[in-house]
């Protein structure tokens, strides 16, 4: 290290602190010029605030507005679709009825979708089986077929066509009300402990509907709208009845019936939901070792069709080339 040339104070060269110092200075004042030049102003500040709210506000007055179009849009439509039924003598109330309580089954809250449902079979069957008859007969389009392979693809058509709304909204109710069997222990159990804790039925469901509305959403939404219902229905046997109704599921009837019981004659609503819950839990699990049961069954097609001839060809190859070997040698 070579010594230093100017002066020095403790071995420290007196320069190169100087110039440390300078530059900390110079830094310390460009620091306090940018302060002082780019002093915001509090009222803008503020302005740009209620700016900002208010073009929130214009936003959501925007969605609102085009909310309520759609839901006057879909009014019109269903409107002009009960129209063109009424006109065919086609709607009957306990058919109404019926197809807005496979929709709520469903998790679909929009009634006027029934009349669409109803409209989908009779316009169906009509547009694809005039499609079908004219591809079929009209042009000849498979001339090879044979009469009664002709027929049969018009008649599949025609009967699809008609049921195909209906297995739609079945296989719908079906996804739902699996989905909310699956997450019935759980929700029993936590009921168990929102009554043992003191807290209303009414509160208890709307607990449960928080604690399991992530991991069992349509669950969730179904005792929300109950604890809804409980708040303001003028009979609570009511709300437990349209439990019953959303929801195409054995168990919940027997909840229900349990609940209904227990606000008629004041018995102990945990003990109750405890034993549910057991036997819930039981149906379950016997539920799944079925399904483990069945599995060697099912597990033989593939084995045959993929497994056992992959197998025999890593067996019985080298044999088979060895032997395909020598009898070409010889």
């Amino acid at each position: 290290m070579a010594p230093p040339s100017g002066p020095t104070l403790l071995g420290v060269d007196v320069m190169w602190v100087a110039t440390v110092l300078s530059a900390v200075a110079t830094l310390a004042v460009m620091v306090a010029i940018y302060a002082a030049t780019t002093v915001k102003d509090p009222m803008a500040r503020r302005v740009k605030a209620l700016n900002e709210r208010r073009e929130q506000l214009k936003a959501g007055i925007v969605a609102s507005t085009n909310k309520r179009k759609k839901l006057t849009n879909k009014n019109v439509a269903a409107d002009r679709v009960r129209g063109i039924l009424s006109s065919f003598k086609m709607l009957q109330d306990d058919q109404i009825k019926k197809t807005q309580v496979r929709l709520m089954q469903a998790g679909i809250r929009n009634k006027d979708l029934a009349f669409f449902i109803i409209f989908a079979r009779f316009v169906l069957p009509v547009f694809l089986g005039i499609g079908a008859i004219g591809l079929i007969y009209g042009i000849d389009y498979f001339p090879d077929w044979s009469w009664f392979k002709k027929y049969a693809t018009v008649a599949g058509t025609l009967v699809g066509s008609y049921k195909a709304p209906d297995l739609w909204l079945s296989n719908k109710v079906k996804k739902r009300s699996d989905a909310v069997r699956k997450g019935l222990p759980d929700a029993l159990d936590l009921l168990v402990i929102c009554a043992e804790a003191g807290l209303t039925v009414d509160a208890a469901f709307n607990r449960v509907a928080k604690e399991l509305g992530k991991a069992y959403p349509e669950l969730g939404d179904e005792f929300g709208l109950t604890a809804i219902e409980l708040g303001f229905l003028a009979e609570r046997r009511q709300a437990f009845e349209n439990l019953a109704t959303r929801i195409d599921l054995e168990a919940i009837r027997g909840v229900v019936t349990t609940m209904i019981q227990t606000e008629k004659y004041g018995t102990p609503l945990a003990s109750a939901l405890r034993v549910l819950s057991a036997e819930f839990r039981n149906e379950r699990m016997m539920r799944a070792e079925e399904k483990a049961a069945r599995l060697p069954a099912i597990m033989t097609v593939p084995l045959i069709l993929f497994i056992l001839p992959t197998l025999f060809i890593v067996i019985l190859g080298p044999a088979a080339c060895s032997i395909s070997d020598n009898l070409f040698k010889q």
